[in-house]
């Protein structure tokens, strides 16, 4: 049953229902009916929603733009953590990571075979030849935004250049076949076919997110799947594109000493680049990169 039709949209847009979101519920139900699987109202974000989640976008925009003009060998990933919350702080802002489920710094800095969740310290100092994940999520007015994007420091091989690389052709792949009204293994179907025809692999156990209100919303989202398969996709929902790219085995491990920072099981490279992305009526916006 739909809400009356003069009354204000659920959504809180203040709009009555008839103008802002009928139509688009009388679409939802029509694809329930079909069978498919279709999102909660509170994964679709209005307009305000989607204004703060820009504005907080904006600033974690500005940290990996910081961060990419400093780093450098000899730098330690404490450094670059120290940049990245005197940057959040000084323009009014909080970094998600910092205290999140116990988390003790305020960014993820993964280095070669770390997968994700790397907890910047004073004695990891990176090399030549290094590669690094710097993962920047920032809340700004109570709005989340989320991204991430590697860094080879000096000199790498071609093999870690190339690594690189690929990861961000996946992420680009699985963001490009986002389409409104499409499905949520679209995406995992374009990244993982790219990194299979490479010889690469995708991490299946971790994935993207739903984001904006939360630091971590759903729904989950898988970076290897089946086209038209999965959640439909509609406008509104905003969620976390950052498939993470193994040159070895898919299979990772967390860390026993700190119970974060995961590894790939064969201790082969990985890398991943992560955009936070808004699924608008005509295709999709990029509010962090």
């Amino acid at each position: 049953m739909f809400s009356d039709r003069n009354a204000k949209c659920w959504c809180g847009s203040g709009l009555k229902y008839k103008r802002c979101h009928l139509e688009f519920d009388q679409k939802i139900e029509s694809c329930k009916l079909k069978g498919h699987i279709v999102p909660s109202r509170d994964l679709i974000k209005n307009q305000k929603d989607i204004e703060g989640i820009k504005k907080s976008g904006l600033i974690n925009n500005g940290v990996l733009d910081l961060v990419a003009s400093k780093i450098k060998a000899g730098m330690s990933t404490l450094e670059i953590d120290k940049l990245v919350y005197d940057y959040t702080t000084e323009h009014g802002a909080i970094p998600a990571p910092l205290n999140f489920e116990g988390f003790p710094r305020s960014v993820c800095t993964s280095i070669n075979n770390q997968v994700c969740h790397g907890i910047p310290e004073e004695g990891a100092i990176l090399e030549d030849g290094d590669i690094v994940n710097v993962d920047v999520s920032t809340i700004l007015d109570g709005y989340y935004s989320d991204a991430s994007r590697m860094f080879m420091i000096g000199q790498v091989s071609e093999e870690a250049e190339k690594l690189v690389k690929v990861a961000r052709e996946c992420m680009v792949k699985g963001i490009e076949a986002i389409k409104p009204w499409g499905f949520l293994g679209d995406i995992g179907a374009a990244c993982g076919e790219h990194a299979h025809k490479n010889g690469y692999t995708i991490v299946r156990v971790l994935g993207g997110h739903g984001v904006g209100n939360q630091f971590h919303e759903d729904p989950f989202v898988p970076h290897i799947g089946e086209k038209g398969t999965g959640m439909l996709l509609v406008p509104g929902m905003v969620l976390t594109v950052e498939p993470m790219v193994n040159e070895g085995v898919y299979d990772v491990f967390v860390d026993e000493e700190n119970d974060w920072t995961i590894y790939t099981e064969d201790d082969k490279l990985s890398a991943q680049w992560e955009h936070t992305v808004l699924i608008t009526e005509t295709g999709v916006e990029i509010l962090a990169k």
